[in-house]
């Protein structure tokens, strides 16, 4: 049965509202004031409120206020009753958050059809909450899936230690790596652009696809970071994918050698930080599913002991500074060399503070290979 609050001053005007709602089938609260109306409202959660403009203690407008502003409340539709019928009286009243307003006294036929649409505007937009909570349930199982497939920290001869933080339920950054034998590492960082269910989907794509391919015997002799690239081009190509694209570093070291042969597509540096100083491993190349032809190059360095390399996100150093631009390549480049372990923690607290918030405008994730 449908809850209406009643709140008004007038014990008259409370007790025909009530007698002719109640007449109608519905469930009837009443409050003679505002105060003990906003009170009765969060207790019983009612489907449509109509309260009197003009009341002490408080008045209709700071009712609908307090009402708008509780999240108990969010559907509850609220009528204005009041004798104000100035257009600056109903902006104001709009204002505060009322949804309809009615004459007072009330006629009886006008008071039943406003309740009956109110009640209708309630019932779907509960409606509508109520996907919108099984839809972010949804989401919530499906970011918990991508996470799951996220490799666990690695502790072997090559240690890595990773964050993973989605501006969103479902984010489109993805990372992976692997030993493809007993003596070659495998390790990527992608961002596909924009964020949600599609781009949640591409990056998983990606990553199933580099673990297929990268760990087949068949081809798994020859893996070249610039052919990798090639084939994921010829793969992901924006017309089949919603138009999207993305960003990539990857690489594959041998250790045996400490040689790291990496290649790039549109994405931001890596940082090798050494004894002698930080070497920054970029390669310029056009990101993934762009362009159908596109030549990918590589590079390669020599790892030593102690090494430590960093792959992320162009949401590790984009992140909005409270007095204006960004934290920038440059300081996070310093975040990390000041950085205690585990570092990448402790990048993300620093970037916290200084942005003054716990949750990014991107996509944020790193990596922490030592070598």
């Amino acid at each position: 049965m449908s809850q209406i609050l009643i709140i008004d001053d007038d014990p008259t005007i409370r007790l025909t509202l009530s007698r002719l709602l109640k007449g109608q089938g519905y469930a009837v609260a009443i409050a003679k004031d505002g105060q003990e109306g906003l009170e009765k409202a969060l207790e019983v959660h009612p489907a449509v409120i109509i309260c009197d403009w003009m009341m002490p203690i408080m008045d209709g407008l700071q009712v609908c206020k307090a009402v708008r502003q509780s999240p108990l409340l969010l559907n509850t539709y609220f009528i204005l009753l009041t004798a104000r019928d100035q257009e600056d009286d109903i902006v104001q009243g709009l204002e505060a958050g009322a949804d309809d307003f009615l004459p007072k006294p009330p006629r009886s036929g006008e008071l039943k059809a406003r309740v009956r649409a109110g009640l209708r505007v309630y019932n779907a937009n509960h409606e509508l909450q109520k996907q919108k909570e099984l839809l972010e349930q949804e989401l919530a199982q499906a970011g918990q899936y991508v996470r799951s497939l996220l490799p666990e920290e690695l502790n072997s001869s090559v240690v890595i230690h990773s964050q993973f933080i989605p501006s969103t339920q479902l984010g489109g950054d993805c990372f992976d790596f692997f030993w493809i034998d007993h003596d070659r590492l495998f390790i990527y960082l992608l961002d596909v652009s924009g964020h949600g269910v599609g781009s949640a989907l591409l990056s998983v794509s990606v990553l199933n696809l580099l673990r297929t391919r990268c760990l087949n015997p068949a081809s798994k002799k020859t893996l070249k970071p610039k052919e990798i690239l090639h084939d994921l081009n010829q793969s992901f190509q924006m017309s089949g994918h919603s138009e999207m694209y993305f960003t990539i570093w990857l690489g594959v070291y041998t250790k045996s050698t400490g040689l790291l042969e990496f290649s790039s597509a549109g994405h931001p540096p890596a940082f090798l930080y050494r004894a002698d100083g930080i070497k920054k491993l970029k390669i310029k190349g056009i990101p993934v599913a762009m362009l159908p032809e596109v030549e990918y190059k590589q590079d390669s360095c020599q790892v030593q002991k102690g090494d430590r390399l960093y792959l992320f996100s162009d949401g590790a150093y984009e992140i909005d500074l409270p007095e204006g631009g960004i934290v920038g390549l440059a300081k996070l480049e310093q975040i990390i060399a000041e950085s205690s372990d585990p570092v990448v923690d402790h990048v993300v607290d620093e970037l916290r503070r200084l942005a003054q918030t716990d949750k990014f405008n991107d996509d944020f994730s790193m990596l922490e290979v030592r070598f």
